[in-house]
């Protein structure tokens, strides 16, 4: 039975799965009953109370490999600021659909469900699909790497994938990878009016954020991805004014580029900042990139500028994907980003989707669904 994609998104975000905690389960499961309907035999992998990642996979007919889908089904708090509606009441207006979640990414993971489910009867018979929906994506695309990590065998193989997140149905063909690091600083405590007596730890801090503002990759800018970049995100140190801190840490947000390795740039931050300083990671997701003469990419643009009406440009994301960890474990296939939501309205209050986007990102992904299967 077809499925309305507009219908279904507004289904998901009135499940709130704002992580933490996440509480993703029931969204899942809500989207696994529609398609074991449609003859898509589902998996859950738990990671936690409450929590699951659903792969839902049908067809394997021949010897290529299914297209796989991504998208992820938390969402991130809601803000201080308040609402003009209800964030979970899924409302429409103005030829839009508000509600965390609307653009960011439950629209996306919509679109494909529901074309997935349209286009059933030729995957059963063909290379087929494989449906990823992960939990915990904005805290470090946690639900992939558990689903990596734990249950590859369920996820199989795949040929190419598409990373639902939102672009505004622009097809874009990589994003940079994200390093967060952080730097701590130790100190000894002492009362402050004897500083001399301690070793302050915020002035240490201090000197590595000054040394961060002026540090220099030394690589060359990609021409799509452009240039790494750093930011200094939060500083923390001390306890009360009156005594010597003996702690304080740094938040280090790096965007890298294809040609850095994180494991060599931590090196060499840990180097440049000295040993005043210890260095951990947080996050650590590589960027993924897609050569835009690849065959299938041209196969996307195509669909693209076939349901849009316009030429698509070569671009890629600000933000880093699920695909950070999917694409390498499937073996480096083609990988698009490609959804309905504008990403300028991801975690922001009041946020939406065009209607008119989710319709196109739909018919968008039927076409790819359809060249697929005729390839095969």
């Amino acid at each position: 039975m077809p499925v309305d994609a507009v219908a279904l998104t507004r289904e998901l975000i009135r499940f709130d799965t704002i992580n933490p905690p996440g509480r993703e389960k029931p969204c899942a499961e809500h989207i696994g009953g529609l398609l074991e309907e449609a003859g898509f035999q589902c998996a859950y992998v738990a990671m936690g109370e409450g929590r699951a990642n659903l792969v839902a996979r049908l067809g394997g007919a021949g010897d290529r490999p299914p297209l796989a889908f991504t998208g992820h089904i938390d969402v991130v708090p809601l803000g201080a600021r308040a609402w003009a509606t209800d964030p979970f009441g899924a409302e429409t207006g103005d030829g839009k659909i508000f509600g965390r979640g609307a653009s960011d990414m439950k629209s996306g993971v919509a679109a494909f469900v529901a074309a997935a489910i349209d286009r059933a009867p030729a995957l059963a018979s063909g290379p087929g699909a494989v449906l990823i929906i992960t939990a915990g994506e904005e805290t470090g695309c946690a639900g992939a790497f558990h689903l990596v990590e734990t249950s590859m065998p369920v996820i199989g193989k795949a040929g190419a994938l598409v990373v639902a997140e939102p672009s505004s149905n622009r097809p874009l063909v990589g994003h940079r990878g994200a390093l967060w690091l952080k730097a701590t600083a130790h100190g000894v405590t002492a009362h402050g009016s004897m500083p001399d007596k301690g070793v302050n730890a915020v002035y240490k801090a201090a000197r590595a954020v000054s040394k961060l503002e002026a540090f220099d990759f030394n690589v060359a800018r990609h021409a799509v991805l452009g240039a790494p970049t750093l930011n200094v995100g939060w500083m923390h140190g001390g306890i009360n004014v009156n005594s010597v801190p003996d702690l304080a840490e740094i938040g280090i947000d790096l965007r890298t580029i294809p040609s850095q390795k994180h494991a060599r740039l931590k090196e060499h931050i840990a180097s440049y900042l000295g040993e005043e300083i210890e260095l951990s990671t947080t996050i650590d997701v590589e960027g993924i990139w897609t050569e835009p003469a690849d065959a299938w990419m041209h196969n996307v643009f195509a669909a693209v500028r076939d349901v849009c009406g316009a030429e698509p440009m070569v671009e890629a994301a600000p933000y880093f994907t699920d695909g950070s960890v999917l694409m390498p474990a499937l073996g480096g296939v083609p990988t698009v980003v490609l959804g309905p939501g504008p990403a300028h309205m991801a975690h922001q209050t009041d946020e939406y989707c065009e209607i008119a986007r989710i319709e196109e990102a739909t018919e968008i992904y039927r076409r790819l669904i359809d060249q697929w299967c005729s390839a095969s």
